[in-house]
Formats: structure tokens, C-alpha cells, sequence
């Protein structure tokens, strides 16, 4: 897949270029991209990313909003373009011709990297005050944001709600990524990397955004809640976000998407059909009515138990302050099940949320329930690796464990390392 290649390229230097220029005409040749540079620290990717861009084939214009003029000069954007770097909502021979209209028109996709805090506000609230946010809001076509700031810009509520309105309007999401940033913290907010962008745009380009049409993807997600009594239950800690994030990467992609989810507080994601459990019998009947399938990922946390027999009272402390006993039993394995039904997705995923011993614990789980890789991560508490921990937070980190192999991808948002899964399953589906 293109993305991987190039991803491994950047990291290892100087063969990169022989292969982006020995497969440029084949990747996004005779494609119009227009890319808007935020003001922002990583405006200076944003000269990397029109390199990219170029040496793939595809033609490249770009508008410089004010603040991204601060980082990184008209020249520099002119120069790798090899056209005018717009930078004027009022220019006289542009708005003559009704620049802004064109801009947005003649492009195949509108590439904002970096969207910076404000300039997503913009875009969320329709404002057309500049240029950038004047042609955004005359686009009739993709628009790709790539977010940066700092973390807690971007752990903000208002960001949140301004970001959730422009997926909800159909705009495409790419990171942002986790590490060090411009302002000396550490967390999430960082531009995903030029090379993963990309990725992102080949793989737009190439399938059509839409690599997984005709596929059809079941996807669990959320706990279960196993009745005890009228008002009590066995359940977890898991919120469903990761889940419901790669439900709605698939169907972006395609795909035919199927969301199971336990009791979650989250919205059904857009153009996913959805349907609600509470238990993981229900959960386990939701999966075999779904098939057949093409791709399967179990990420809900099921409960492995649930009482023999519900009361239908509520149960009441013994006089003598004894503690009650429950019962329990095994509820059905549905990763199992599925992996070895008549009906057998092509690719079968499982989670494994582990607190000690990760990888060891993952490679039996791969090979007890049969399917064909197993996604684990560490919800240990004291696991740093994600900040504010990776059940009911925003980020994750996962490894990926197949038979053959272990990859580790560090942590990122939830709504990334889905973005980045659906494509590999992609990638996978299509070989």
C-alpha cells in the first residue's frame, strides 16, 4: 500500500525519493489539490506536504492565511507550487475573477493542514472572513482537515463540538498525532505527519475514498450490562468510543457497516447501521443475524459472566449484614464463535485490554478464539502510555498481534488509530 511505503521511506531517508518519483504518475497524477495553511508552528509541514503533493503528479495551489504568513513566506509556497501563493480575500485581479469561487471549484480536494483551532471554528460556523474560510465555505466538493495545536486547545469541549459538526457535515479528519509540541508540552495536538497525509489523499484518490465498497464489516463495541436485579448489573468501564471510531473510519471507507454496541452515552455514527444491546447474549444473536460479512472487529469488552438468574426484586442486605452470593456463568464467546463459523468473515479482529502482561496475553487470546489478529492495550493504571487512560479517555495505544508479527502503534486520538486501522483492513481486503 502506498502509505506504508512511504511512511517507512521518510523515516529512513534518502530512498524515499526514488520511490515517489518512480511511481508519481500512478499515484496522483492529473489531480487539483488546493492546500490551506493555517496559522500555525507546523505551518512548515505544510511546504512539505506541497513537495509530496508535486512529486506524486498532482497539480498543487495553495492559500496562506494570515497567521500561517507568519511561519512561512508567499515565496517559499510560490516556489514549490510554481504558482501564485494566495494570500487576499480584496486582490484586485483574483476577486475580478471571482478568485475564491475558482479556487474552490477547480479543486478535486481541499487539503487544510495545519486547521488550527480557530480556523476549524470558522469553518464550523460557516464564517467567510478571510480567504481561507471564504473558499471553504464556497467548496462543493472534500474538504481533508488536519488539525494542530496545542493539547488542551484540543481537549476543549468547544473544539470537540466544533470538530464533531464538521464530521457530521462530511468533512475528513486526519490525526491529530501524540508527542512533543512547538510549545514544549506533551500530548495530543501534533500535525499527523506529511507522509501519512499523504497516504490518507492516495488512498482517497485511489479508491475513490472508498477502498471498502461493496464490503460488508460487523463491529462490536461498548460493555455489556448483565442484570443482576431491577436496578443492578455486571458491567465495565469501557465508553464505546474506540468502537464506534472504527465503525465510522470503515464506512468512509465503504464499507457496509454493521455497529453492535452495548449501553454507551455516544451518538450512532453517521451512515452506520446501528443496533443496540444491552447484554451479551443479545450482543451475540445482533452477530450471527449479521452475517455473512467481510470483516469482523470485536472491540466491545463483553462480560465473560452474567448472574444464572436475574431477580426481579431488588435485593435487600440480610438482617444479619452477610453479603449475597451470586451465581454466574459463562456468556457466549462471540470473537470465538464468529472466527470459526460456516460463515467466516475474511479478516477477524479481536481486542484484548490487558493490564499485565500484554503481548503474552494477546498471543494466547489469538490463538484460543481462533481469528486472524488481536488488538491489545494496556489499561493498567499504571500505564502511562495514555494519558487519563485508554478506557473511557480519548486515546489510545495499541499493538497489533498476528501469528507472525507484533506492530506497535504509539498513542494518538481514538478517531486516528481508527482512521489508520480501517485503511490497513483495506489494504488487507484487497490483497
Amino acid at each position: 500500500m502506498f502509505c506504508r511505503c512511504e511512511e517507512a521511506e521518510v523515516e529512513q531517508g534518502t530512498h524515499r525519493t526514488i520511490v515517489i518519483f518512480t511511481h508519481r504518475e500512478t499515484m496522483l497524477q492529473g489531480r487539483n489539490i488546493l492546500v490551506i495553511i493555517g496559522g500555525g508552528i507546523a505551518a512548515y509541514k505544510g511546504l512539505e506536504l506541497i513537495r509530496l503533493f508535486k512529486a506524486a503528479g498532482a497539480r498543487v495551489r495553495a492559500i496562506l492565511t494570515e497567521g500561517g504568513s507568519e511561519f512561512v513566506t508567499p515565496l517559499s509556497v510560490a516556489s514549490l507550487t510554481g504558482e501564485k501563493a494566495y494570500t487576499e480575500l480584496f486582490s484586485l485581479t483574483d476577486e475580478a475573477e471571482m478568485g475564491h469561487i475558482r479556487l474552490a471549484r477547480e479543486a478535486d480536494l481541499i487539503v487544510v493542514a495545519p486547521a488550527t483551532a480557530n480556523l476549524i471554528k470558522r469553518m464550523a460556523q460557516g464564517e467567510a472572513t478571510d480567504l481561507a474560510s471564504t473558499t471553504l465555505l464556497a467548496a462543493d466538493g472534500d474538504v481533508m482537515i488536519c488539525p494542530a495545536m496545542n493539547a488542551e486547545m484540543w481537549a476543549k469541549p468547544s473544539t470537540q463540538r466544533n470538530l464533531k459538526t464538521l464530521r457530521d457535515d462530511g468533512v475528513i479528519q486526519i490525526g491529530p498525532g501524540e508527542g512533543a509540541l512547538a510549545c514544549g508540552e506533551v500530548g495530543l495536538g501534533r500535525l499527523a505527519e506529511p507522509a501519512d497525509i499523504l497516504d490518507a489523499v492516495i488512498s482517497y484518490f485511489t479508491g475513490q475514498d472508498k477502498p471498502l465498497s461493496g464490503r460488508r464489516a460487523i463491529v462490536t463495541a461498548g460493555p455489556t450490562h448483565e442484570p443482576i436485579d431491577p436496578v443492578r448489573y455486571i458491567a465495565n468501564r469501557s465508553s464505546g468510543k474506540q468502537g464506534y471510531a472504527i465503525a465510522s473510519a470503515l464506512q468512509e471507507l465503504g464499507a457496509e457497516t454493521i455497529l453492535v454496541s452495548g449501553p454507551t452515552a455516544l451518538d450512532a455514527p453517521k451512515g452506520v447501521t446501528m443496533i443496540r444491546v444491552e447484554t451479551a447474549q443479545e450482543m451475540f444473536d445482533a452477530v450471527q443475524d449479521a452475517l455473512p460479512a467481510d470483516i469482523a472487529v470485536c472491540v466491545a469488552a463483553v462480560a465473560d459472566w452474567r448472574p444464572v438468574a436475574a431477580h426481579s426484586d431488588k435485593l435487600k442486605k440480610g438482617t444479619g449484614g452477610d453479603a449475597a452470593e451470586l451465581k454466574l456463568t459463562e456468556n457466549p464467546d462471540i470473537l470465538k464463535s464468529i472466527s470459526h463459523d460456516p460463515q467466516r468473515p475474511k479478516l477477524v479482529i479481536g481486542f484484548a485490554a490487558e493490564t499485565s502482561n500484554m503481548i503474552d496475553h494477546a498471543r494466547d487470546k489469538l490463538a484460543r478464539k481462533g481469528c486472524d489478529w488481536i488488538i491489545a492495550n494496556d489499561v493498567s493504571p499504571a500505564s502511562s502510555s495514555v494519558q487519563g487512560g485508554a478506557m473511557g479517555g480519548d486515546r489510545n495505544a495499541l499493538s497489533i498481534v498476528t501469528k507472525d508479527d507484533i506492530e506497535n502503534w504509539p498513542a494518538a486520538s481514538k478517531t486516528a488509530l481508527a482512521q489508520k486501522l480501517s485503511r490497513k483492513i483495506a489494504h488487507y481486503i484487497n490483497t
